[in-house]
Protein backbone atom coordinates (compact mmCIF):
# COMPACT_ATOMS: atom_id res chain seq x y z
CA UNK A 1 0.00 0.00 0.00
CA UNK A 2 1.31 3.49 -0.77
CA UNK A 3 1.51 6.25 1.44
CA UNK A 4 -1.09 8.13 -0.59
CA UNK A 5 -3.60 5.61 0.45
CA UNK A 6 -5.51 8.10 2.37
CA UNK A 7 -5.45 10.51 0.07
CA UNK A 8 -6.54 8.51 -3.19
CA UNK A 9 -9.74 6.67 -1.53
CA UNK A 10 -10.35 10.15 -0.74
CA UNK A 11 -9.80 11.63 -3.96
CA UNK A 12 -12.02 8.38 -5.61
CA UNK A 13 -15.02 8.80 -2.71
CA UNK A 14 -15.12 12.30 -3.66
CA UNK A 15 -15.40 11.87 -7.23
CA UNK A 16 -18.04 9.37 -6.91
CA UNK A 17 -20.20 11.22 -4.50
CA UNK A 18 -22.83 13.13 -6.59
CA UNK A 19 -23.79 16.56 -4.87
CA UNK A 20 -26.91 17.22 -3.86
CA UNK A 21 -28.45 20.69 -4.96
CA UNK A 22 -28.13 22.02 -1.36
CA UNK A 23 -24.53 21.42 -1.38
CA UNK A 24 -23.75 23.26 -4.49
CA UNK A 25 -25.02 26.56 -3.11
CA UNK A 26 -22.01 27.15 -1.74
CA UNK A 27 -20.12 27.92 -4.66
CA UNK A 28 -20.78 28.72 -7.87
CA UNK A 29 -19.44 28.07 -11.47
CA UNK A 30 -19.28 25.62 -14.22
CA UNK A 31 -18.87 22.12 -12.82
CA UNK A 32 -15.61 20.41 -14.30
CA UNK A 33 -15.85 17.24 -12.05
CA UNK A 34 -18.61 14.79 -12.09
CA UNK A 35 -18.59 14.32 -8.09
CA UNK A 36 -17.78 16.89 -5.38
CA UNK A 37 -15.17 19.66 -5.07
CA UNK A 38 -13.05 20.03 -2.54
CA UNK A 39 -14.80 22.79 -1.25
CA UNK A 40 -18.00 21.32 -0.51
CA UNK A 41 -16.66 18.52 0.99
CA UNK A 42 -15.26 20.32 3.83
CA UNK A 43 -17.98 22.69 4.11
CA UNK A 44 -20.54 19.11 4.41
CA UNK A 45 -17.88 17.35 6.92
CA UNK A 46 -16.93 21.15 8.45
CA UNK A 47 -13.71 21.62 8.20
CA UNK A 48 -11.53 23.91 6.18
CA UNK A 49 -10.69 23.67 2.75
CA UNK A 50 -6.99 23.83 2.97
CA UNK A 51 -7.35 21.12 5.99
CA UNK A 52 -9.19 18.94 3.88
CA UNK A 53 -6.86 19.17 0.73
CA UNK A 54 -4.15 18.70 3.12
CA UNK A 55 -5.62 15.28 3.73
CA UNK A 56 -5.91 14.26 0.01
CA UNK A 57 -2.45 15.86 -0.48
CA UNK A 58 -1.28 13.13 1.67
CA UNK A 59 0.46 15.90 4.00
CA UNK A 60 -2.22 15.44 6.63
CA UNK A 61 -2.45 11.93 8.11
CA UNK A 62 -3.59 11.84 11.29
CA UNK A 63 -7.07 13.09 11.19
CA UNK A 64 -9.27 12.29 14.90
CA UNK A 65 -11.88 10.10 15.00
CA UNK A 66 -14.04 13.16 15.16
CA UNK A 67 -12.92 14.33 11.71
CA UNK A 68 -13.15 10.71 10.40
CA UNK A 69 -16.70 10.26 11.27
CA UNK A 70 -17.31 13.55 9.80
CA UNK A 71 -15.60 12.55 6.26
CA UNK A 72 -17.63 9.27 6.46
CA UNK A 73 -20.87 11.45 6.65
CA UNK A 74 -19.99 13.96 4.21
CA UNK A 75 -19.11 11.33 1.23
CA UNK A 76 -21.73 8.93 2.39
CA UNK A 77 -20.07 6.05 3.10
CA UNK A 78 -20.97 2.80 3.70
CA UNK A 79 -20.29 0.29 6.48
CA UNK A 80 -17.30 -1.59 4.94
CA UNK A 81 -15.79 1.92 3.37
CA UNK A 82 -15.82 3.15 7.05
CA UNK A 83 -14.10 1.01 8.38
CA UNK A 84 -11.91 0.91 5.62
CA UNK A 85 -11.43 4.90 5.97
CA UNK A 86 -10.45 4.40 9.52
CA UNK A 87 -8.09 1.33 8.74
CA UNK A 88 -6.00 4.03 6.46
CA UNK A 89 -5.27 6.17 9.06
CA UNK A 90 -4.06 3.31 11.53
CA UNK A 91 -7.29 3.80 13.89
CA UNK A 92 -9.46 1.16 14.91
CA UNK A 93 -12.64 1.03 13.48
CA UNK A 94 -15.70 1.85 16.31
CA UNK A 95 -18.05 -1.18 16.72
CA UNK A 96 -20.79 -0.59 15.83
CA UNK A 97 -23.88 -1.94 18.35
CA UNK A 98 -26.18 -4.84 17.03
CA UNK A 99 -29.53 -5.32 17.78
CA UNK A 100 -29.99 -8.76 20.75
CA UNK A 101 -31.37 -11.90 19.26
CA UNK A 102 -31.07 -10.99 15.68
CA UNK A 103 -32.87 -13.66 13.30
CA UNK A 104 -30.14 -15.93 11.12
CA UNK A 105 -31.42 -15.23 7.33
CA UNK A 106 -33.29 -17.71 5.92
CA UNK A 107 -30.89 -18.94 3.43
CA UNK A 108 -28.52 -19.33 6.17
CA UNK A 109 -30.57 -21.83 8.48
CA UNK A 110 -31.32 -23.67 5.43
CA UNK A 111 -27.88 -24.13 4.80
CA UNK A 112 -27.17 -25.75 8.41
CA UNK A 113 -30.20 -28.06 7.28
CA UNK A 114 -28.57 -29.03 4.57
CA UNK A 115 -25.64 -30.39 6.26
CA UNK A 116 -26.57 -34.06 7.42
CA UNK A 117 -23.38 -35.28 8.30
CA UNK A 118 -22.36 -32.77 10.61
CA UNK A 119 -23.29 -30.77 13.29
CA UNK A 120 -23.34 -26.93 12.45
CA UNK A 121 -24.76 -23.77 14.77
CA UNK A 122 -24.55 -19.71 14.47
CA UNK A 123 -23.86 -18.27 17.60
CA UNK A 124 -23.90 -14.43 18.70
CA UNK A 125 -21.19 -12.80 21.13
CA UNK A 126 -22.92 -13.70 23.85
CA UNK A 127 -22.56 -17.83 22.72
CA UNK A 128 -26.40 -17.89 22.26
CA UNK A 129 -27.48 -19.96 20.00
CA UNK A 130 -29.56 -18.28 17.32
CA UNK A 131 -29.22 -21.61 14.90
CA UNK A 132 -28.33 -25.26 14.67
CA UNK A 133 -29.22 -28.51 12.29
CA UNK A 134 -30.69 -31.38 13.52
CA UNK A 135 -26.95 -32.74 14.36
CA UNK A 136 -26.31 -30.03 16.83
CA UNK A 137 -30.05 -30.19 18.15
CA UNK A 138 -28.83 -33.63 18.55
CA UNK A 139 -25.16 -33.29 19.88
CA UNK A 140 -26.72 -30.89 22.89
CA UNK A 141 -29.78 -32.88 23.53
CA UNK A 142 -28.39 -34.03 27.02
CA UNK A 143 -28.93 -30.55 28.64
CA UNK A 144 -32.16 -29.17 30.13
CA UNK A 145 -31.75 -25.73 28.29
CA UNK A 146 -29.65 -25.70 25.36
CA UNK A 147 -30.00 -22.41 24.26
CA UNK A 148 -26.39 -20.78 25.74
CA UNK A 149 -22.77 -21.97 25.47
CA UNK A 150 -22.28 -20.27 28.36
CA UNK A 151 -25.43 -20.91 30.83
CA UNK A 152 -24.50 -24.45 29.27
CA UNK A 153 -21.38 -24.97 30.64
CA UNK A 154 -21.28 -23.19 33.92
CA UNK A 155 -25.45 -23.63 34.90
CA UNK A 156 -26.92 -26.98 33.57
CA UNK A 157 -26.04 -30.01 35.18
CA UNK A 158 -25.12 -31.43 32.28
CA UNK A 159 -22.17 -29.52 31.41
CA UNK A 160 -19.52 -31.20 33.62
CA UNK A 161 -20.53 -34.48 32.02
CA UNK A 162 -20.86 -33.29 28.12
CA UNK A 163 -17.91 -31.63 28.06
CA UNK A 164 -14.67 -33.73 29.12
CA UNK A 165 -12.11 -31.36 29.24
CA UNK A 166 -14.31 -29.10 31.54
CA UNK A 167 -11.88 -27.02 32.75
CA UNK A 168 -10.64 -25.81 29.31
CA UNK A 169 -14.16 -25.30 28.15
CA UNK A 170 -14.83 -23.17 30.94
CA UNK A 171 -12.11 -20.85 30.11
CA UNK A 172 -12.90 -20.94 26.60
CA UNK A 173 -16.57 -19.78 27.11
CA UNK A 174 -15.17 -16.99 29.47
CA UNK A 175 -12.81 -15.73 27.51
CA UNK A 176 -15.68 -15.56 24.47
CA UNK A 177 -17.99 -13.32 26.87
CA UNK A 178 -14.26 -10.53 27.85
CA UNK A 179 -14.66 -10.46 24.26
CA UNK A 180 -18.07 -9.93 23.95
CA UNK A 181 -17.30 -6.57 26.51
CA UNK A 182 -14.86 -5.41 24.76
CA UNK A 183 -17.46 -5.47 22.00
CA UNK A 184 -20.28 -3.92 23.37
CA UNK A 185 -20.09 -3.57 27.89
CA UNK A 186 -23.65 -1.90 27.91
CA UNK A 187 -25.14 -4.72 25.91
CA UNK A 188 -28.15 -5.66 28.08
CA UNK A 189 -27.98 -9.10 26.61
CA UNK A 190 -24.71 -9.83 27.66
CA UNK A 191 -24.33 -7.70 31.09
CA UNK A 192 -27.49 -9.64 32.33
CA UNK A 193 -25.70 -13.20 31.18
CA UNK A 194 -22.61 -11.85 33.40
CA UNK A 195 -24.49 -11.11 36.00
CA UNK A 196 -26.65 -14.70 36.40
CA UNK A 197 -23.06 -16.43 35.88
CA UNK A 198 -21.68 -14.44 38.48
CA UNK A 199 -24.35 -15.22 41.04
CA UNK A 200 -24.90 -18.82 39.88
CA UNK A 201 -21.40 -19.85 39.35
CA UNK A 202 -18.35 -19.48 41.95
CA UNK A 203 -15.79 -21.14 38.81
CA UNK A 204 -17.41 -18.13 36.46
CA UNK A 205 -16.59 -15.53 38.86
CA UNK A 206 -12.99 -16.27 39.44
CA UNK A 207 -12.37 -16.92 35.39
CA UNK A 208 -14.07 -13.41 34.91
CA UNK A 209 -11.78 -11.86 37.36
CA UNK A 210 -9.05 -13.19 35.34
CA UNK A 211 -9.73 -10.96 32.08
CA UNK A 212 -8.46 -13.37 30.00
CA UNK A 213 -9.68 -13.01 26.47
CA UNK A 214 -10.53 -15.66 24.00
CA UNK A 215 -12.67 -16.04 20.84
CA UNK A 216 -13.54 -19.24 19.02
CA UNK A 217 -11.62 -20.19 15.70
CA UNK A 218 -10.38 -24.05 15.46
CA UNK A 219 -9.37 -26.60 17.23
CA UNK A 220 -10.68 -30.13 18.82
CA UNK A 221 -12.94 -31.38 21.63
CA UNK A 222 -14.09 -33.85 23.12
CA UNK A 223 -17.90 -34.77 24.15
CA UNK A 224 -19.90 -37.23 26.51
CA UNK A 225 -23.03 -37.59 25.02
CA UNK A 226 -25.31 -39.83 27.05
CA UNK A 227 -26.81 -41.62 24.35
CA UNK A 228 -23.75 -42.46 22.40
CA UNK A 229 -20.49 -41.94 24.89
CA UNK A 230 -17.27 -40.45 23.71
CA UNK A 231 -16.98 -38.26 20.72
CA UNK A 232 -13.74 -36.41 19.38
CA UNK A 233 -14.82 -33.60 16.81
CA UNK A 234 -12.61 -30.77 15.33
CA UNK A 235 -14.09 -27.36 15.30
CA UNK A 236 -13.83 -24.36 12.80
CA UNK A 237 -15.60 -21.08 13.59
CA UNK A 238 -16.34 -18.88 10.48
CA UNK A 239 -17.31 -14.79 11.07
CA UNK A 240 -20.60 -14.38 9.00
CA UNK A 241 -19.66 -11.19 7.09
CA UNK A 242 -23.20 -10.83 6.22
CA UNK A 243 -24.30 -10.40 9.97
CA UNK A 244 -21.03 -8.80 11.90
CA UNK A 245 -20.73 -10.33 15.44
CA UNK A 246 -22.42 -13.77 14.18
CA UNK A 247 -20.17 -16.74 13.86
CA UNK A 248 -20.85 -19.83 12.21
CA UNK A 249 -19.39 -22.94 14.55
CA UNK A 250 -18.86 -26.55 12.23
CA UNK A 251 -17.87 -29.74 14.10
CA UNK A 252 -16.29 -32.42 12.06
CA UNK A 253 -14.86 -35.93 12.60
CA UNK A 254 -12.22 -37.60 10.35
CA UNK A 255 -13.78 -39.95 7.83
CA UNK A 256 -14.02 -43.55 9.50
CA UNK A 257 -13.54 -42.53 12.57
CA UNK A 258 -15.08 -43.85 15.58
CA UNK A 259 -16.74 -40.63 16.10
CA UNK A 260 -17.70 -40.15 12.58
CA UNK A 261 -19.65 -43.42 13.21
CA UNK A 262 -21.29 -42.18 16.32
CA UNK A 263 -22.49 -39.18 14.61
CA UNK A 264 -24.08 -41.28 12.04
CA UNK A 265 -26.06 -43.11 14.43
CA UNK A 266 -26.68 -39.92 16.81
CA UNK A 267 -29.39 -37.96 14.42
CA UNK A 268 -31.56 -41.19 14.45
CA UNK A 269 -30.65 -42.22 17.75
CA UNK A 270 -31.86 -39.20 19.48
CA UNK A 271 -34.94 -38.96 17.24
CA UNK A 272 -35.85 -42.65 18.03
CA UNK A 273 -35.61 -41.73 21.80
CA UNK A 274 -37.51 -38.42 21.84
CA UNK A 275 -40.09 -39.50 19.22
Amino acid sequence: MTDDALGGFLRARRAATRPEPATTLATSGHRRVPGLRREEVAVLAGLSADYYTRLEQGRERHPSTQVLDALARALDLNADSRVHLYRLTGRTPPQTPHPERRPVRQELAKLLEAWTTTPAYVIDRTMDILAENELARALHSGFAEPGNLARMTFLDPAGRDFYVDWDRAAHAATGHLRLAAGHDPRQPRLRALVDELTEHSAAFRALWNRHDVRGKSRGAKQFRHPDIGLLTLGYEAFDVCSAPGLQLVVHHAPPGSPSAEALALLGPLVAATTG
